[in-house]
């Protein structure tokens, strides 16, 4: 009888063929399942069969989801943006203060009031893009790092935004601005974003050359890819999709600080990374990076409803991060074993 020989790594490379995205829903269904359990040994209530829950939770990290669509196409490209919580500040201030009503007496700009809400979106998008356009420039055309880059930036806009109106919250947005940030509206954006760029990295060019460029930036070049003008664009749509949620978190609140935005761009990169983008570049999905959100909005979520103290929840945190890029680290080196 003749036998046939199995490799003994065709198990893995069937399983290696199930999505990443698979994998991560696993992990959410897991993490959920234990806060259910929890929540029934130590509160005596159920924690996901809370519809009221479930929405403060949604609407929670769904304003950095906004961000972390963006982050995740820069990581994948092979860099990094820190500057998107100093965008959101600056931009929530400076959207803000041609959104006023006239009947405030202390507009910032008392002469452009009760403006169409096109205007403070169009101000706010185009001072995004010019901050990603600084930052792309300075990687793609100086080489400078995209840690030190956007660092850099991130410094200089929360700098503006603080000098902006020398510290003074901005309020008293029109309605229409406002509208931004009712119900579920936060939510709304957030799902359109992420399925717009969904389609961009699976079906498009602009997808497909970010891939390429994260995987091997000398290949893409050779391939035909103009690396540079690309790494623009990429770093240009991070930052306005930064200033987006800018804009959503000031109407949310119909109030603009300069703090606004405060760590975000951490949060943003925690959600991507749990959501299995490769922090080596090359790897992940927007998809991926929805549910990071998800798992992200749970963890938070859970702590506080088992009444977690705020600096333990900081602390497990930092940990779910760390893991998380330790188990990427772990990938890599699994794949170049069988590769």
């Amino acid at each position: 009888m003749n036998t046939q020989t199995i490799p003994a790594n065709a198990s893995a490379a069937g399983q290696r063929r199930l999505p990443a995205e698979v994998n991560i829903l696993m992990v959410l269904v897991g993490i959920a399942l234990v806060f259910e359990i929890l929540g029934w040994i130590f509160q005596g209530q159920s924690f996901l069969f809370s519809l009221n829950r479930l929405k403060i939770m949604i609407l929670q990290v769904s304003v950095i989801g906004i961000i972390a669509v963006g982050v995740t196409q820069v990581i994948i490209s092979g860099g990094i943006d820190l500057s998107s919580g100093s965008v959101v500040g600056a931009v929530a201030m400076v959207a803000m203060s041609v959104a006023q009503v006239s009947s405030y007496a202390r507009a910032v700009y008392p002469a452009l009031t009760d403006l169409p809400m096109i205007v403070p979106l169009l101000v706010g998008l185009s001072f995004g893009a010019l901050v990603g356009f600084i930052n792309g420039w300075l990687i793609a055309y100086t080489k400078i790092p995209p840690f030190i880059a956007t660092l850099g930036t991130m410094v200089t806009v929360r700098g503006f935004a603080k000098w902006y109106t020398k510290g003074q919250p901005v309020s008293f947005p029109t309605e229409g601005f406002a509208a931004l940030g009712k119900g579920m509206m936060p939510v709304v954006i957030f799902i359109l974003v992420a399925l717009v760029f969904h389609i961009a990295m699976k079906y498009t060019r602009y997808g497909k050359f970010t891939y390429a460029i994260g995987a091997n930036a000398q290949a893409a070049r050779v391939s035909g890819i103009n690396v540079e003008q690309h790494l623009v664009k990429v770093y240009v749509i991070a930052a306005m999709l930064a200033a987006l949620a800018g804009m959503v978190v000031a109407a949310r609140g119909q109030t603009a600080q300069a703090g606004m935005g405060l760590a975000y761009e951490l949060d943003a990169i925690a959600m991507a990374v749990i959501g299995g983008v490769s922090l080596n570049g090359g790897r992940g999905s927007v998809l991926g990076t929805a549910i990071g959100m998800i798992i992200f909005g749970v963890i938070i979520s859970g702590f506080t409803f088992l009444r977690l103290d705020a600096y333990y929840q900081e602390m497990i945190k930092g940990v779910i991060i760390v893991a998380a890029v330790v188990a990427d680290v772990h990938r890599q080196r699994k794949r170049r074993k069988t590769s």
